[in-house]
């Protein structure tokens, strides 16, 4: 787990570091990987603790467990409650980037929030406590040690903690009992409070006495300027996505207006004006960061990372405003950049997902493998996201996947079943048994795409020529649209069936005029799969070119379960090319592609 095999045969193993600090280790500068090597092994339990839910396997847990007691013993080297592996080992005496430390390097503080989530989900799924027991102390000395005057004026180098708290808020506040199996004091009021500090304090890096004045990374981490003033979305994608998570999370909690206009801005910036195509976040190499509005070049370098973080907060969004528009760009995201992070065999990984490439290798592993654990952590919390529920709205359908959810307790509960095999077909079919015969309201998601609708700010256009059809029990149902979703308020009975068909075909998609990079091109789509035109697949497409009114053929391709291939021909090609999904490129090798094409007249 967390291990790599370098070209010079060492083997780096994560869980050594741990070892090293149990055994009371200090500034022996002997840790293996970078300093955020603790987050992607909290990460990883967090995402293998959400599959255990759905998954039960004791084989697994065993291992969780043998590992937490290695965490566990780290902590206990430290009167203070204190662990972050890499800083004792290198820098005992920068904790949290502070006396001429770094934190943008350190990660003591995003390594400390990837704790705190790993504790509350594996309790959530086994439990057990002793994990969320190691987070209570370090959160509970984090909140000792830093945050108002006279205490450390200090903000993450790397958002994250701030949802992570925010999540430890709620757990204890809603299970309060659960703070008699901790060992130490458990103060939910605190968390909540450090983690607005860390959103409402960027910006800020002294008193205005000019005190506690802290070292800054300016937009790199979002602490150039007050999140409230803030317009635009800004700095590494990952860690900007991540803070508008928090945002957005903190904001329906509170229904603060400050949070849930800044929340807004963040997306709608994002979405309206800097994201790619296929969901990527994070248009330059340099600090992997966003560009200015537009600037959306071919080769962007779109890490994978940035698209989950995104992903992410498209979901926080679509809880804080129930808009079917934020699942389309998660939808996006998931299955375009998301899924090029993996190759189809499950052991090969893409760092950066740009759109043009020559060459373009996945590798089996990398020295900063933070792409896999985020993976891991979407896959595992990907069912919760399926549905939403409000308790004066009724159910919302948010994703179409096959599988069944039960919603609610006792003679509330209602069960919900889907059959599809979406996106390579439209239709879906959703059972709606409820307990007991009710009256609510079902909304069923339905995407921009099938209605026209390519992007929510028309950074990408395209035309729906197909049909969508809703039916009640095979009787037709007037489809009534709100926010995204098609409403359908009856007294639902155990048995009642809903059938969706959604217009899945392949369509061209251009993009907007101010997009300066794709002058004069095109994209093809079908649903929510971006496809790209790999060159071994085609005459050299260099030379190649689609009209508007080029003629498409979908084939079923018999692999990874199968997947819709595209064949295109048009007046201006001499051979038909062909378009594979995005996500699938690669997988033979070394990939050489692109997503946009010449437009030909």
């Amino acid at each position: 787990m967390i291990k790599e095999k370098e070209k010079t045969g060492r083997t780096r193993n994560a869980f050594l570091n741990f070892d090293r600090v149990a055994q009371g280790k200090k500034n022996t500068g002997e840790s293996d990987g970078p300093p955020w090597y603790d987050g992607l092994v909290y990460e990883s339990i967090r995402g293998a603790a959400d599959l255990l839910v759905a998954y039960p396997d004791g084989a697994l847990e065993a291992k969780l467990d043998a590992y937490i007691d290695r965490i566990a013993a780290a902590q206990a080297a430290d009167p203070e409650g204190y662990i972050n592996t890499y800083t004792t080992l290198n820098r005992p005496t920068q904790r949290w980037g502070t006396n001429g430390g770094d934190d943008r390097w350190q990660h003591d503080l995003y390594n400390a929030g990837m704790l705190t989530e790993a504790g509350i989900h594996y309790y959530n799924a086994t439990g057990k406590t002793k994990l969320l027991d190691v987070a209570v102390k370090m959160a509970d000395y984090m909140c000792k040690v830093m945050g108002d005057a006279p205490k450390l004026n200090l903000i993450p180098g790397h958002a994250g903690p701030e949802e992570a708290f925010f999540k430890l808020y709620l757990l204890f506040k809603a299970q309060p009992a659960l703070a008699n199996k901790i060992s130490a004091p458990v103060t939910p009021d605190a968390y909540l409070h450090i983690a607005k500090y860390w959103i409402e304090h960027r910006g800020i890096p002294a008193d205005p006495d000019g005190l506690r004045k802290r070292q800054v990374y300016g937009s790199y981490n979002q602490d150039d300027q007050s999140v409230f003033t803030q317009q635009t979305i800004e700095g590494h994608a990952v860690r900007a996505t991540l803070l508008g998570t928090a945002i957005a999370a903190i904001g329906a909690y509170d229904n603060d207006p400050r949070y849930i206009q800044t929340a807004n801005r963040y997306w709608d910036n994002m979405i309206g004006k800097r994201t790619f195509i296929t969901g990527g976040q994070g248009a330059i190499a340099d600090d992997e960061k966003f560009g200015k509005d537009y600037y959306l070049p071919q080769s962007a370098y779109l890490e994978t990372c940035a698209s989950i973080s995104a992903a992410f907060f498209s979901q926080r969004m679509n809880e804080l405003q129930a808009d079917g528009k934020y699942m389309d760009e998660f939808e996006r995201a998931l299955y375009n950049n998301i899924l090029s992070g993996i190759s189809l065999d499950g052991a090969h990984y893409n760092y950066e997902n740009p759109l043009i490439a020559t060459d373009h290798p996945r590798w089996v592993w990398h020295s900063c493998p933070c792409c896999p654990p985020m993976i891991l952590k979407m896959l595992g919390a990907l069912p919760g996201f399926i549905y939403a529920t409000d308790k004066q709205k009724g159910v919302y359908v948010n994703l179409f996947i096959g599988g069944s959810a039960n919603i609610g307790n006792g003679p509330n509960r209602v069960t919900i079943s889907q059959y599809t095999s979406y996106p390579w077909n439209g239709k879906v079919q959703i059972n709606v048994n409820p307990a007991k015969a009710d009256n609510f309201a079902m909304h069923i998601r339905i995407p921009g795409w099938a209605t026209g609708k390519e992007n929510p700010f028309g950074l990408y256009n395209s035309k729906s020529d197909g049909q969508i059809t809703l039916t009640v029990n095979n009787q037709a149902y007037p489809m009534h649209i709100e926010k995204g979703y098609a409403v359908i308020t009856r007294k639902w009975q155990a048995g009642d069936k809903i059938s969706l068909n959604l217009p899945v075909q392949p369509r061209i998609v251009t993009p907007n005029a101010q997009v300066a990079e794709l002058n004069n091109k095109l994209a093809i789509a079908a649903g929510p799969i971006i496809y790209a035109f790999e060159a071994n697949n085609n005459p050299p497409l260099s030379e190649s070119s689609i009209t508007e009114n080029a003629v498409f053929q979908s084939e079923q391709k018999n692999r990874a379960n199968g997947y819709n291939k595209i064949k295109i021909t048009s007046p201006s090609t001499k051979q038909p090319l062909i378009a594979i999904p995005f996500y699938s490129v690669g997988n033979d090798g070394k990939a050489s592609y692109q997503v946009w094409m010449d437009r030909s007249h």
